[in-house]
């Protein structure tokens, strides 16, 4: 809470921002593998997310963003495991609570949309049990309730004859029913917080322009807040509130969308998005020129320095904070991009 500035006597407060759904400090999950150090998954990483706000985490394949969702829900795989950090959600850090508390949240207040919606089903179960289950474990209704619910939840995510399907398996239905399947157990329970795991990264882009414009809407009817991961920027740019830019298990930049679009002030950042771009001279200018010299690396320095169009001597040997830059603007760099 920050208090307005004045002269002695004044009493007015500034306006203060709703307390976050999920705030996560210093995070650290480290994989142990026997006879050999442990690979640091992700390196203190920090955020929150606010009521009803969809954040964005991009970043390329190894960036760390499958395990920070796997983290958030409890089900971080062996070897790894969780080194360091908080993960306050709505005030209780859910790295402290015991097994069976936290099983009961998941499903309940949190829930998560993974990118295998047929692997996420029971193949021997039709569509109208496996979403009445969830019902009846998390909110404990009655068998004839449950099975109305998840009637209604089909027809909530916009699944053609309801009824229909309701008798169908997961193998009979397509790739964007299915999804969408997986997305009414998500929601059925009105969670407070969802994570969204590349889900859309299998669809046709039809069918992932509806399920997004889906989970948008769904999001705010309910009072949602969301934790987007994905690959796209093109996608982050048109579906979430802020975007966090992730590059081997930091956080190297977030800012409001509009904001990094507009002007995108970490390195990598610029090259994730020239990357997507059709000039090939944007793309080299922001590529570091392979076999060009660069002092060594000490284990202390910036980890995008090695790729830093923008390296000096000090990059080498002093690891960047993520620091704010702008109001509600924060970039791990010691010498970004100014426009």
């Amino acid at each position: 809470m920050a208090l307005a500035q004045g002269g002695v006597g004044t009493e007015a407060a500034a306006p203060t921002s709703p307390a976050p759904i999920l705030e996560v400090d210093d995070l650290e999950v480290a994989y142990h593998v026997y006879g050999a150090a442990p690979v640091r998954a992700l390196k203190g990483v920090s955020f929150r997310i606010a009521p009803g706000e969809i954040l964005g985490v991009v970043g390329e394949s190894g960036a760390g963003k499958t395990t920070l969702s796997r983290a958030i829900m409890g089900v971080v795989p062996a070897p790894g495991r969780i080194e360091r950090g908080r993960i306050s959600f709505l005030g209780t850090n859910l790295i402290e609570l015991e097994d069976v508390e936290l099983t009961a949240r998941r499903g309940r207040d949190l829930s998560m949309i993974v990118a295998n919606p047929r692997g996420e089903l029971n193949p021997l179960l039709p569509i109208a049990k496996q979403i009445a289950n969830v019902a009846q474990v998390h909110l404990g209704v009655a068998p004839p309730r449950a099975r109305e619910m998840a009637l209604d939840m089909l027809r909530s995510v916009a699944i053609p004859d309801p009824e229909r399907r309701m008798r169908a398996y997961p193998h009979e239905l397509s790739g964007g029913m299915a999804q969408r399947v997986v997305i009414a157990i998500a929601l059925l329970c009105k969670p407070k917080f969802v994570i969204s795991d590349d889900a859309t990264s299998g669809l046709d882009v039809t069918v992932q322009a509806q399920i997004l414009e889906l989970l948008r809407t769904l999001v705010r009817e309910k009072g949602t807040s969301m934790l987007y991961i994905t690959r796209d920027t093109g996608v982050a740019a048109n579906f979430c509130d802020r975007i966090a830019i992730m590059h081997q298990g930091e956080i190297v930049e977030e800012a409001p969308t509009g904001d990094f679009f507009a002007g995108p002030e970490h390195p990598y950042s610029n090259l994730l998005l020239a990357a997507f771009a059709h000039d090939p001279a944007l793309r080299q200018r922001w590529s570091a020129v392979a076999g060009e010299a660069a002092p060594e690396m000490t284990g202390l320095g910036c980890l995008y320095a090695d790729r830093c169009v923008r390296r000096e001597e000090r990059c080498f040997r002093e690891h960047p904070a993520l620091r704010p830059v702008q109001a509600a603007r924060f970039v791990r760099c010691h010498f970004p991009v100014e426009r």
